[in-house]
């Protein structure tokens, strides 16, 4: 089919880009980790591995998209051969995988802040119960039709009048409330406290493995490169866009954001806490600091209620805009297949609907989800090195990424990552995290495929994906439209 709609600006192509990599990991995932890895010493090789993994990616996502005007299975078909679509499927379906839990995340964001405008949430005793209470509740699986709902309309309007008008609302919008949550925070008691630790060196720290896999780790899931959505916006950038300033453009702006989320949070954790509470509350998980700490620490300051506003409507934009993205994704593999958007959404709405159900009723099946598509975001990470390598390094960086009029050209430098440096951080990366299933979080049942952060449920669901993808590869082909555009 033929991709006629485009975005009018570049400003509105940044803006939806950088929505897509601005999201919920940003806001409950960095500051934490930030806090568990020495702070300050985790943000040096972060930074490093903005270069090293997520800004090639980004550009290879922008050059493969922008090239074939196609999906991620029409891409990748085209890139590497027709042989290789089922790689592209499975790009395309670990995302939708995890679109399918994410919009519960949105769903939980937008309760907690209509709870928080209410004053329900501050009047609640006890926030442990009451999130337990909650998820184990039917509301979750209310906000997630209505998370999903929303996002599903956007995608329904359009590239231009959904995605471009909403990213030129939402984004400034989500910028605004960071900084006023985090001039906040550095008025608070005793936020020096917290500045300095997430700001003064550890050098001590930086001799530790760990804290540059988790850097490494960080970078890979929060830019969002390797997931195909970047590739799935490039398709509709102008044919006189620039790839590689918006790349760097694009990692920059999410890795600013994550820095102005911590300064957030660290300070106002390490103000109302103390150094062994604050640290305690930081290695809650994802959903422990969000959304039990975090409401008690707003309850205990003045406008405690206004700024726990501020923090879950922030959290929610920056879920929303995601979930957009993913479901634009999706919705972009069916009508590359022939279908119109119209049809597209609706059969992506439906199956989103459907299948969130599980995430939304039960956090053990969330939290297998989230590590199971979480880590299998390396292997697509992995697999568009594979693209490039195939269709050529050096072809690739001469032909397809500096053969636009770009303000920024790549060297070969560009080729040596994507051959060398990435495929040896991809092998380093998803053996750490194996490693950490079979020693730390599944000890004794780390083969099991129907444990929740085994190795073996990862290897088993990743699995059967790359099976139906390569038996169904070659009717897959047959059915998607890779004429020229």
């Amino acid at each position: 089919m033929e991709v006629k709609e485009q975005f009018t600006s570049r400003w509105g192509l940044l803006l939806a880009a950088i929505g897509m990599a601005i999201g919920a990991g940003n806001i409950w995932r960095f500051p934490r980790v930030v806090a568990q890895n020495g702070g300050s010493a985790f943000l040096i090789p972060w930074v490093i591995f903005l270069f090293l993994w997520s800004i090639p990616l980004l550009i290879a996502e922008f050059a493969i998209g922008k090239h074939t005007r196609r999906g991620t299975i029409g891409s990748f078909a085209k890139i590497m051969g027709e042989k290789y679509a089922w790689m592209g499927a499975f790009v395309g379906f670990v995302t939708i995988g995890i679109m399918f839990y994410y919009s519960v995340v949105s769903g939980w964001s937008l309760s907690y802040f209509i709870q928080a405008v209410s004053g329900k949430l501050a009047a609640k005793a006890d926030q442990q119960v009451y999130w337990h209470q909650f998820t184990s509740s039917y509301w979750p699986l209310l906000y997630h039709f209505v998370a999903i709902s929303m996002a599903g309309y956007v995608i329904y309007k359009g590239v231009v009048a959904g995605i471009e008008r909403v990213a030129k609302i939402f984004i400034p919008l989500l910028l605004i409330l960071m900084l006023i949550a985090a001039v906040r925070a550095l008025f608070l008691p005793n936020a020096v406290a917290g500045l300095n630790y997430l700001f003064y060196p550890n050098v001590e720290k930086l001799l530790d493995f760990r804290v540059w896999l988790e850097a490494l780790s960080q970078s890979a899931w929060s830019t969002g490169a390797g997931w195909g959505l970047i590739l799935t916006y490039a398709v509709y950038m102008k044919q006189k866009e620039d790839i590689n300033l918006n790349a760097f453009i694009t990692g920059f702006g999410n890795n600013s954001a994550s820095l102005i989320v911590a300064i957030a949070i660290i300070p106002t954790v390490f103000s109302l806490l103390s150094q062994p509470d604050a640290l305690a509350a930081m290695d809650s998980g994802n959903t422990g600091l969000t959304f039990i700490w975090i409401p008690q620490l707003f309850d205990e300051m003045p406008l405690g209620r206004l700024f726990s506003s501020v923090f879950f409507l922030t959290l929610f934009i920056a879920a929303i805009s995601s979930l957009i993205a993913m479901v634009e994704l999706a919705a972009r593999i069916l009508m590359d297949f022939g279908l119109n958007r119209k049809k597209a959404v609706l059969y992506v709405w439906l199956s989103s609907l459907l299948f969130g159900i599980p995430s939304a009723l039960s956090l053990g099946f969330f939290n297998n989800q989230d590590w199971t598509w979480g880590v299998g975001l390396l292997v697509s990470g992995f697999f568009f090195a594979i693209a490039v390598n195939k269709y050529g390094a050096e072809n690739f960086r001469n032909k397809l990424v500096n053969s636009s009029p770009n303000d920024i050209r790549v060297g070969r430098w560009y080729s040596f990552l994507l051959r060398f440096v990435i495929p040896i951080e991809f092998v380093v990366l998803i053996s750490w995290w194996f490693y950490q299933a079979i020693t730390t979080y599944e000890p004794h049942s780390w083969w099991n495929p129907f444990s929740t952060y085994s190795m073996g449920t990862c290897l088993f669901q990743w699995g059967i994906a790359m099976i139906l993808f390569m038996l169904f590869n070659k009717k897959i082909v047959a059915n998607i439209k890779l004429e020229e555009v």
